[in-house]
Order: C-alpha cells, then structure tokens, then sequence
C-alpha cells in the first residue's frame, strides 16, 4: 500500500523546499520530490547562489587588474587562479545544499529521491514508487528557455549553468539576451579578461525595468568595455573547430552580418518546467505561457493542486517562490497566507547593482498623475568615499496621496538597500515617511532619504 502523506511538494528549489519545511513545521506530514543529487534546485545548485560567488569573486579580481586598488594605496599584482575560484563556488554551493538537507532532518521532511509525476490527483509516482497525500504541491520551477535553431553543446555554445563551469576565460563572448541573466554573466567574464558582446532583440537591455534604469545601465556597462547590439536579432549560429560564428540581423529587417565568437550564451529567458508531471492524469492543463493558473490561495483548478513559483504567472524569482512557499504551507494547515505580489523586489547583480520594487515609472503615470525625485549616487558621501561615484536612486510617489508606488536604484549595493522601499511600501508608505525617517550617516541608503526629499523639491546634497 502506497505511503501516505498530509503535503507532497514536488521540487525542493526555494519555493519547494520551503514549502515542506514551513509544512512539517504546522504538524503535517511532509514529503519533498527532488530527483537531484542536491536539494536547492536551480537557484542554489547552478543559478543564483553558484552565479553570485563568481560575481563577488570576479569583482576582486577586477579591482585588483583594474588599478582601482592602486588607487586606494593598495599595490597589487593580480594573477588568475580560475580553478581556485570554481572551487569556491563549488564549496558555497555544497555547503547551502547541505543545509537544506539538515533542515529537513530537523523539521522532519522526507526526501522522495527521484523525478515525480501524477498518476491521478492525489498520487505521485516517484521512481518505481507511489505515493498519496491530500495535497500536493507544484513547485518545478523553471529551465533556460531555448533559442530555435541554435543547440547547446555546454562547450562552445552555453546555457547559464555552462557559462558558470567555463574552464578558461574566451577571447570573445557573445552573449544572446540583454536580461538580468545574461548581463551578470557577461560581466564576470568580462571582469576575467573577455571582450564581451550582448545582442538584445529589444531597442534596449533589462526589459521590465524602469525606462532611467535601462538607460543608465546600459551606459554604465558600456563604460566597463561591456559593447551592446541593440535592436538586433540572433538568426543562427554555427561551431566549427571549437569557434562560433552568429548570424546577425536588425529586428527591423535589412542585411545579415556575421560574427565570430570563443563562447555564445544562450540567455534569452525561461520557461516553467511541467514536462514529465502528466498534469493530464490530473485534469490540469497550462495556460498559452506553459504556466499553472492558480488563485490568490495557490489552489490549483483542482481540489487538493497547488503550485507556486516559476511554474505560475508572476515574475521568476527565488524570493517570490519562497514567499509563495511560506503561504501555500499556511493556506494548506487552514492559516491565512497571503503574498503581495505587488511588492516583490528585483536585483541584477552586476556592478553596481541595479534593483527596483513596485512599479515603474512608465507604468505609474499610464495610471494617473506622479510626482519623481531623483538623487545621484555622486552627491552620497559613503559612495563617494568608496570611489562608486555611478548610479542614482529614483522614488516615484503619487501625486495626490504621496504614497510610494515604485522605488529604482542603482548603486554597489542597490540590492540591500532595495529591502528599505520594500518594506516602506508594504506598510504604505509615503515619500514624506521615507523623507522624515533618520537615516545613519555616512551611508548608502542615505540616497533614499534624498530621493524621497526630491519628490517634494527639498533634497540637501544636489
């Protein structure tokens, strides 16, 4: 007779794992598939945790190669150990997967080994095993969407994973997607000694984000040797003797040009992962997007179905997912869990970092009148000291009620102090909130409290 469970969460990513954890913690007896040798899925195994220990250690390297060092009185001659630096990401990686499965030990979660799949509404086969529960949780999250025509051979022509495990800096890179992804990676090469190139289909990088940001951002990188293809389109690419060679077009029509790189990355987006889960069996279907509909509760169409993360509509991030993780494990015991999805942050990692919440400024005013305040990064006295002289933090209020609608920064550490404005906003803030908050000096996030002064005229620095 199959084992049965209160909750099996299928896919143990930060929505997944988190999931179970917060479900085993409300007395429910929790199971999580993961077909995986590490728990952790994408983001910790080779996304987001693998890509940032790269970035923070490429960062070194370049401030060091750069003279920016020398600047400051350090006089340094760098040398590249690139294997050293793989094995400390690889060590990161090990040791936050290991947590997770410590977690589960701890709260109690068992760890069905293998790839899941419905064989009806309330039972998941896992291997030669079946399994029942009176809820189950989608939680598969997502793979690297593929570019028609183009094959990932993880050698020359890579995916995210391939461009994280490069065992030497290429001469040229060509990066395919001027997107949060794509332009993190492109960096860190770039910073190890690669002429890197990104191609955008788009009239300019980091779709979504606030027009200002966009804008900057594109300047910033180029300013750092990064050379952008802009309005452009990527209609094949070749590998002959270990070289690539793209075949470029305008995305507006007109004459086809080629060129050769050492290393092309595939990062045009992704899509959410329910191949192999036989939703049939359950009577589930996607949407047009290949995404699960869910409502406010993430309860499926069906009964007893819930998913949440990078398989539902909604931006595809780990912080989102985990917060969707937390609320679905509530909403199953009989809490109330709820997700404001109109605050959720997001970060590029690149240097400086780029981040915003809420909405942009495009957006606010297709919904009425805004007010704007706008406060450079040069006129911040610890960015000033810290020689990060580039960037600006940006606060779009509106303009009857005062009450904070988006917030969009770029500074070194724009990701930390995004969670400030998320946090403002949450508890519907205004600009004069943020304004007349005592802000520690000297700080970064002082530019905040500046930006805020800006929506109403006052700032004090500029």
């Amino acid at each position: 007779m199959a084992e049965e469970f209160d909750v099996i969460v299928i896919g143990s990513g930060p929505g997944g794992y988190v999931a179970a954890i917060r479900a085993a913690q409300l007395g429910l007896k929790t199971a999580c598939v993961e077909s995986r040798a590490t728990l952790g899925g994408t983001c910790l195994n080779v996304g987001c945790i693998p890509s940032k220990a790269m970035l923070h250690a490429s960062e070194y390297y370049d401030a060091a190669a750069s003279g920016a060092m020398a600047k400051l009185g350090v006089k340094v001659t760098p040398e590249l150990d690139l294997d050293a630096m793989h094995a400390q990401r690889i060590d990161a990686v090990k040791g936050l997967t290991g947590g997770i499965e410590f977690l589960f030990k701890k709260n109690k979660v068992t760890w069905l080994k293998g790839l899941g799949s419905f064989v009806d509404a309330k039972t998941v086969k896992v291997g030669d095993e079946t399994y029942t529960a009176k809820n189950i949780v989608i939680a598969t999250g997502s793979s690297v969407t593929p570019l028609p025509g183009v094959t990932i051979d993880q050698q020359v022509v890579v995916d995210s994973t391939g461009a994280l495990e490069l065992p030497k800096v290429p001469g040229k890179m060509v990066v395919i997607g001027g997107g949060v992804i794509g332009l993190e990676l492109g960096s860190v090469w770039r910073r190890l000694g690669a002429e890197v190139t990104v191609v955008e289909f788009l009239d300019q990088i980091l779709p979504g984000m606030d027009g200002d940001v966009r804008k900057e951002a594109n300047k910033i990188l180029k300013k750092q040797g990064m050379a952008f293809r802009l309005s452009t389109k990527v209609t094949g690419v070749t590998v002959n003797g270990g070289k690539a060679t793209l075949t470029l077009e305008p995305a507006a029509g007109g004459a086809a040009e080629t060129i050769e790189a050492d290393t092309v990355l595939v990062s045009i987006g992704r899509r959410p992962n329910t191949d192999g889960l036989n939703l049939a069996a359950t009577g589930l279907s996607t949407n047009p997007r290949g995404q699960i509909e869910t409502d406010h509760r993430f309860q499926t169409a069906v009964p007893g179905i819930w998913a949440i993360g990078d398989v539902i509509p909604g931006p595809m991030l780990a912080h989102k997912a985990e917060d969707e993780g937390i609320a679905v494990a509530e909403n199953i015991a009989g809490l109330t869990g709820i997700v404001n999805h109109d605050v959720i942050p997001s970060v590029v990692y690149t240097w400086p970092e780029i981040a915003g919440v809420g909405l942009t400024e495009e957006q606010a005013k297709e919904r009425g009148e805004v007010k704007v305040g706008k406060f450079p990064m040069l006129g911040n006295s610890r960015a000033k000291t810290n020689h990060e002289p580039d960037g600006f933090v940006k606060v779009i209020a509106d303009a009857k009620s005062d009450r904070v609608l988006g917030v969009w920064i770029i500074a070194s550490v724009a990701g930390t102090m995004i969670a400030q404005a998320a946090q403002a906003m949450e508890f519907g803030a205004t600009s004069e909130d943020i304004a007349y908050t005592c802000h520690a000096h000297p700080t970064h996030s002082e530019a905040i409290k500046e930006a805020a002064m800006a929506v109403t005229g006052k700032p004090i620095h500029v």
